[in-house]
């Protein structure tokens, strides 16, 4: 990683044009070759960037020691033109690969939280299979209903659309296998989009809201009347 800070003007010339005035700034080149341009404010959004695929190619401006031009170009040709006039800082480290980010209540632990307290679904539900595996892939929880009804779980953080189409995909495949069928379905999450919500229910899916720290046996902390 690459943190320039400079006395730079900006120009973006693509779809459409925009100019940031000359400031001080901190440029932002990343490994994976994109280049962001901050300020000292609006918490971690950038004024103007490039994402990659991209190239940078760097002239520096032998009458000066600090000035510098810099040309960001992806692969439609639209381009971030940076002019540095005066550089005040100018670091480059070696990060190397980063695990990525452990979240508290990822999906696999509401996976095995839901399917530890199966009766969240509903009174009379019970586990058959965690990870029930199909030929297109596991699906996340197979139980059964209170009347004894096949029904398959899909567990997600954030649901969204792309939840509700694997969890299709899923049911119109266990639905051919004579033994299990008919198999309902239950899209779960800590949030369901309104848009996913439309057309799970459109399709006869059920929407279950899951509250994590309920699950995990914790009091919220909200006010409450009772």
């Amino acid at each position: 990683m690459r943190l320039v800070i400079a006395r730079c003007s900006v120009d973006y010339v693509g779809r459409l044009e925009a100019h940031l005035p000359s400031a001080d700034r901190l440029l932002l080149v990343k490994a994976d070759g994109s280049v962001s341009v901050h300020a000292d404010d609006r918490a971690y959004k950038p004024l103007n960037w490039m994402t990659p695929p991209c190239t940078l190619t760097e002239t520096i401006d032998e009458d000066s020691d600090d000035a510098a031009y810099w040309v960001v170009e992806n692969k439609k040709g639209e381009q971030l033109r940076i002019t540095l006039e005066v550089v005040h800082s100018d670091l480059s480290y070696r990060l190397g690969d980063d695990p990525g980010l452990v979240k508290d209540g990822v999906e696999a632990h509401l996976q095995e939280l839901l399917a530890e307290h199966i009766d969240t679904l509903g009174e009379g539900y019970t586990l058959v299979r965690r990870e029930y595996p199909t030929a297109i892939g596991p699906v996340d929880i197979l139980c059964k209903d209170e009347c004894g009804g096949s029904v398959a779980v899909e567990v997600k953080r954030r649901g969204g659309i792309d939840g509700v189409e694997q969890l299709t995909r899923y049911l119109e495949l266990l639905n051919r296998d004579s033994i299990l069928a008919p198999v309902a379905g239950v899209f779960a999450a800590q949030e369901i989009k309104p848009q996913a919500r439309t057309l799970a229910e459109d399709r006869g899916i059920r929407c279950v809201v899951l509250d994590y720290d309920a699950l995990r046996g914790i009091e919220s902390d909200e006010l409450r009347l009772f």
